[in-house]
């Protein structure tokens, strides 16, 4: 294909995406394209399938020249691509039996609030607080960078901050309003999300958001940012809030796990793990279980005893918390989802036996 062709296949093939509502386009050698649609992959049969050529020649459009050496270099890369100003996509873009493939997730300009993606207006309380630290966990490709997008957009419009992402690639383009945003991109704005947090103690913010807390070094800089009066917001591949825990305390060695036990439990000021679950007649809807740091949390987490956790949240509900499983419940009694995929992603399947 010549350039100007492909060009405009990959085009064809994103606005596709966008038409869909897809969250993912894939391309790989030996099948049609694909897209993600509600969880579930659809094959573009009307489509030819794609030899090496194409997704070499399709990697040769949506990757800059740096970009094609760090693949060369590394296996893989990580990247954006911007559809003629209308929606971007984060790409990785990787090596696989020695052939190229393409991996695109679809992230709208519009930047939603937690109204518009049935989430409760509640988890804006979080956004009040001058100091601390917030998480959003979940699986990949369950909606975390969506729900932070929400958050910081909505600090954005309501108050007077200066606020630093960091990003790896940027997703979301926010459009400053009472807010100075400055977003910074791993490898072409700064070298390390370590480096770009630490660099955050010198350049007046507010309020910081960090794509994935990845390592060591930047846990650990992120519980001294959120000590020393910044607000936090970050995402981790962990399933719930008593994982989260063990997972932050974990990474760090055993002689210092006693003190960053006593640092998060007074940093630390919520957890959110979200799941999208196919809704009934078609699209996704969001299931939550909510962590909102009390007291009673504050000493279970200084007293390594986060296997309690889960029952606090479980009676809590007065004070805004929610179970996943209780979450999960109220969707299939509202008709919102089936028992089956309740059921699929429930903690304890006994929760539902009232449940015909």
């Amino acid at each position: 294909m010549e350039s100007i062709n492909v060009e405009q296949k990959v085009k064809s093939l994103l606005r596709l995406t966008a038409q869909q509502n897809a969250s993912d386009l894939h391309l790989a050698v030996g099948r049609y394209p694909m897209l993600r649609i509600d969880g579930k992959l659809c094959p573009l049969s009307q489509e030819k399938i794609l030899t090496d050529k194409d997704t070499k020649a399709f990697s040769n459009i949506i990757l800059s020249e740096d970009k094609k050496k760090k693949l060369l270099e590394n296996g893989q890369v990580d990247s954006s691509y911007s559809l003629e100003d209308k929606a971007r996509f984060r790409t990785n873009v990787f090596f696989q039996r020695g052939f190229v493939s393409i991996a695109m997730r679809f992230i709208t300009n519009k930047v939603r609030s937690l109204e518009e993606l049935n989430l409760p207006s509640s988890l804006y309380d979080f956004t009040k607080f001058s100091k601390g630290l917030f998480l959003i966990t979940g699986p990949i490709g369950h909606g975390k960078s969506t729900t932070l997008a929400a958050l910081i957009d909505y600090i954005n419009h309501n108050s007077d901050k200066h606020i630093i992402t960091i990003e790896d690639p940027i997703e979301y383009i926010y459009k400053q309003d009472r807010c100075i945003i400055n977003q910074r991109e791993i490898g072409q704005d700064a070298k390390s999300f370590n480096k770009a947090l630490r660099a955050v103690f010198r350049e007046d913010a507010n309020v910081v958001l960090i794509g994935e807390m990845r390592d060591l070094d930047t846990i650990s800089t992120t519980i001294t940012a959120a000590e020393t009066g910044h607000l936090i917001f970050a995402t981790l591949h962990t399933n719930d809030s008593a994982q989260t825990v063990d997972r932050i305390i974990d990474i760090f060695p055993s002689h210092q796990q006693n003190q960053v036990r006593s640092q998060l439990s007074n940093v630390l000021l919520g957890v959110v793990s979200q799941r999208l679950i196919p809704k009934v007649g078609g699209d996704r809807t969001p299931a939550l279980e909510i962590m909102i740091k009390n007291r009673a949390i504050e000493n279970l987490i200084r007293e390594n005893k986060t296997y309690q956790i889960d029952n606090v949240i479980e009676t809590s509900l007065k004070e805004g918390m929610t179970s996943m499983d209780r979450s999960l419940l109220n969707l299939v009694k509202e008709g919102v989802i089936t028992i089956d995929d309740a059921l699929s992603y429930a903690k304890n399947r006994d929760y539902f036996k009232s449940v015909k």
